[in-house]
């Protein structure tokens, strides 16, 4: 026999020694009863509450439309850009604005020279007046006294007579204009006003939601062409039917989440809101809005996705600790520990967790035993040996 195949003769039987005792010593760790802390379910009184999806929006939004029809000059922000109130964002095509101010303008400035031309004959005719009162006058004198014949006399009478006459005319002539000189004013004002709408303005501080409209377009009135919204306050706008409404009142304290509708409402993070208002939504579904003030220092975004959970009266639910709960992708999982000691991986359905507990809707029955915080190295069908036991109730 060759040096060489006797090495290899040898690592053969050590190879094969070594492969027959790996089983053996597996089979002897999986043996090892793996220490574990433990906790039963139970029954539970907790508030009976129910959960509703909905969009995250800004308190405060508004939509910039044109009030005049015009072409689109420049739009100066985009989706996203932060703009302080009074900022221009859009600029429409003025000239025809401009236009009819000017010619407001000229009106106006023609009214009040007629007005001031007015007062002139209005001065005039009063001024005629005084000459033929003071002429009446006199001829009346006369008259008595034989010095004026009859005639003189009632020529005075006449001409007094046409002065008053002419008198009311000029005032009435001056009121007249001195209307149309208010209205040209007006008018004109007007114009001025209108200029304005050629630029469309920032109404608050804000952030640019949305933009529908490009230089060149038509801006008609009315339609939207920017959305702003107000970052500093946002609601939850939740969708309920009108059983689930009727619990819920304005004031009423809320719990929220933000983030994916995905994610397992017991794995988010949640805050408290405040119901602000509540809004019907549909008479013939007969379904509602609730409208949920979020905290001030909430970091969302409109648009995105959060959940609510609403608390009513209280029930008797089945419940383990949350720190019993085992996720495996969309799945969650107990390990349940039966008569024999032995760790058994089991398949619940979760409901809403309160106060360290989670409801168990499926999977689970009272008084059965499951493992409080798995240890990693813990597997299905694997020995345990129990080391505390926690109490029902007690956080974790």
């Amino acid at each position: 026999m060759t040096f060489r195949t006797f090495a290899a003769l040898i690592a053969a039987t050590a190879t094969t020694v070594a492969c027959s005792r790996t089983p053996e010593r597996a089979a002897a760790d999986h043996a090892t009863p793996i220490e574990v802390t433990t906790a039963r379910a139970a029954m539970t009184q907790m508030p009976a509450t129910f959960e509703g999806g909905g969009i995250v929006r800004a308190h405060l939004t508004a939509a910039i439309a044109s009030r005049v029809m015009a072409p689109v000059v420049e739009v100066r922000v985009r989706p996203g850009d932060r703009v302080r109130r009074g900022t221009p964002l859009i600029i429409l095509d003025a000239r025809e604005m401009t236009a009819n101010r000017d010619r407001a303008a000229a009106a106006a400035v023609a009214a009040q020279q007629s007005s001031i031309a007015a007062d002139a004959d209005v001065a005039a005719a009063e001024a005629n007046l005084t000459l033929a009162r003071a002429t009446h006058r006199r001829i009346a004198e006369l008259a008595t006294k034989t010095s004026a014949t009859p005639q003189e006399l009632d020529q005075a009478v006449a001409t007094l007579t046409a002065a008053e006459a002419q008198v009311r005319s000029a005032q009435a002539r001056r009121a007249a204009t001195n209307a149309a000189r208010d209205a040209a004013l007006a008018t004109s004002n007007a114009a001025d006003t209108g200029l304005t709408y050629s630029q469309l303005t920032a109404p608050f501080d804000a952030v640019v939601s949305e933009r529908t409209v490009d230089p060149g377009a038509m801006a008609t009135p009315g339609a939207p062409l920017l959305t702003l919204e107000d970052p500093a306050s946002f609601r939850l706008d939740v969708r309920l039917d009108e059983s689930r409404a009727a619990g819920v009142r304005v004031g009423q304290s809320v719990e929220i989440s933000y983030g994916d509708e995905t994610v397992p409402s017991a794995a988010a993070g949640w805050t408290t809101g405040r119901v602000g208002e509540i809004a019907r939504l549909d008479p013939a579904s007969h379904s509602f809005v609730v409208k949920i003030d979020l905290p001030q220092a909430a970091d969302v975004r409109s648009g995105s996705f959060g959940r609510a959970r609403f608390t009513g009266t209280d029930r008797t639910v089945l419940t383990v600790p949350e720190s019993s709960l085992v996720r495996r992708g969309q799945l969650t999982f107990v390990f349940a520990v039966d008569m024999n000691n032995v760790a058994r991986l089991r398949a619940i359905s979760p409901g809403f967790a309160a106060g360290g507990q989670i409801v168990a809707l499926a999977g689970i029955t009272d008084g059965d035993v499951v493992v409080v915080h798995p240890p990693p190295g813990l597997t299905d069908a694997r020995p345990v040996r129990t080391v505390s036991a926690v109490a029902q109730g007690d956080r974790q």
